[in-house]
């Protein structure tokens, strides 16, 4: 056995730790082998059933089609959400995700709460700010920690919420178009996985100067086992 042989066979051990994190597979030898199996098994199925895409027929990379398409669905769904705030005191999707947020999983700080949504310091920052100005967010003193200041959600956040919410739904609704449930549930369990992937680096604030090189040498990517 060579040294390149090697080096592969401990990038597949890397890649299989990476994303093996559910513990879907036994972290032992056999474990391994099933997830080599499943992969293989599922990148022939790919080959098989690989569809046409723009600009394939010119060396246009699924990676480039994926990222195009991910642009375009947040697009879309942008402008749902402002048809359904339309009206509204709303002037963003941003401000009821917030709302939504704080409603689903309790108090925060504000930090907490611009991670959970993906935004960088300053953005959020605008965003809670017209909440607290709308009263629709309140600030007050962490109960186990007097010197950190949390953010709650108020009942006037919640009447506004309350009332956007039928058609806040019926904008969901619509962006997940003409998928049915299984495609639904399959399309959740990818995105929820590429989820996972770039909110472990978007959490370690790495400057955009070196972020692309930090990702390439950091983290496994999805190329193919062969």
């Amino acid at each position: 056995m060579n040294f390149k042989t090697i080096k592969e066979t401990i990038k597949l051990l890397e890649e299989f730790d990476s994303e093996n994190t559910k513990k879907i597979y036994s972290d032992d030898l056999t474990g391994f082998k099933s997830w080599i199996y499943d992969k293989e098994v599922l990148r022939r199925k790919s080959v098989n059933d690989e569809p046409d895409w723009e600009g394939k027929e010119n060396g246009r990379s699924p990676e480039s089609v994926i990222s195009t398409l991910l642009v375009h669905m947040n697009r879309y769904a942008k402008t749902y959400s402002k048809s359904a705030i339309a009206g509204s005191g709303f002037n963003t999707q941003e401000e009821f995700i917030y709302l939504i947020n704080l409603k689903a999983f309790g108090s925060m700080t504000k930090m907490e709460l611009i991670k959970k949504n993906i935004h960088d310091k300053s953005a959020g920052i605008l965003i809670i700010n017209r909440l607290i100005k709308q009263g629709w967010v309140e600030q007050t003193d962490s109960k186990t920690d007097k010197r950190t200041k949390v953010l709650n959600i108020t009942k006037s956040g919640l009447e506004a919420l309350e009332k956007q919410m039928d058609k806040i739904r019926t904008a969901s609704s619509i962006v997940t178009g003409n998928l049915n449930y299984t495609e639904k549930m399959e399309l959740i369990k990818i995105l929820d996985k590429l989820d996972q992937f770039h909110n472990s680096i978007f959490s370690r604030n790495i400057h955009h100067q070196q972020l692309l090189e930090t990702v390439l040498k950091d983290y496994p990517l999805g190329n193919n086992l062969i």
